[in-house]
């Protein structure tokens, strides 16, 4: 299978592929696809790609600030040696062409949180734990308001789920996607291939809130933890300190209609 030009740091061997990676799959074609076409556009250096466990259930956050964030993440994902998969709304799986390659990928159907359909995404995560598989959840929910792409507020689903389940979280940062494809933009930027830094970190600690009741305080204290951990990965990666405020787009709207109180 073709294998993504990309450079690890640091680099103890080759990165042995978790059984779900080497176990034959729907992957295999599509990786045959996308990854040759990635290396016309970019060039990932992994560093700690250690870090994520060969095998088990894992919850994987990353930075988001352009559209190709998720193509980026998951060729990390599947050179690291593990399948990724992402959460998609339910409503794509009712295409038979789609949902049928989906399905085949490994991506897991939810509805909006609250579902009585029982394939929320807390209820969808138990499949994860079972089948010891990983997903790659965006905390942030959409693309970064903040207007120099540091991360902004975090949502609480991807806590409520790893609580929950009792799953590890595992913070990562990217910075070079911009390169690729701009923010709020739909035009890729082909040759010659960018260079995209991407650092992982160590599962976030979130053992203070075990045993607390998944109320508002503790999911957003716990949000609040993992968006630490990834904005301190991507200081890492730009060489500079984030704003001392993160970017709050409730706060930022309400500002603008003369609603917000400081």
């Amino acid at each position: 299978m073709p294998d993504q030009k990309s450079e690890l740091t640091p680099r103890p061997g080759r990165l042995r592929a978790g059984p779900e990676k080497a176990k034959p799959s729907f992957l295999w074609p599509l990786a045959a696809i996308v990854v040759p076409v990635s290396w016309s556009m970019m060039r990932l250096k992994i560093r700690n790609p250690e870090m994520l466990p060969r095998t088990g259930p894992f919850i994987l956050a990353p930075n988001h600030y352009s559209e190709i964030d998720p193509i980026v993440v998951a060729l990390a994902v599947w050179k690291i040696g593990r399948a990724p998969r992402f959460m998609a709304k339910a409503g794509l799986f009712k295409n038979k062409l789609l949902g049928w390659t989906l399905k085949k990928a490994g991506q897991i159907p939810v509805e909006r949180e609250g579902s009585t359909r029982g394939n929320d995404p807390v209820s969808a995560a138990a499949q994860l734990v079972k089948a010891g598989q990983g997903v790659i959840v965006y905390p942030e929910g959409s693309l970064t308001r903040d207007p120099d792409m540091w991360p902004m507020r975090g949502k609480t689903g991807a806590v409520r789920i790893a609580l929950t389940h009792d799953i590890p979280v595992y913070p990562i940062a990217h910075w070079g996607t911009q390169k690729v494809m701009a923010r709020y933009s739909k035009k890729i930027n082909f040759f010659p291939p960018k260079r995209i830094d991407l650092l992982l970190g160590e599962p976030v600690d979130l053992s203070a809130f075990a045993g607390r009741p998944l109320d508002s305080a503790t999911l957003n204290e716990a949000t609040a933890a993992v968006m630490d951990d990834i904005t301190g990965l991507l200081e890492q990666l730009r060489g500079e300190k984030a704003p001392a405020e993160r970017w709050d787009p409730s706060k930022h709207n309400q500002k603008e209609t003369g609603r917000f109180e400081s």
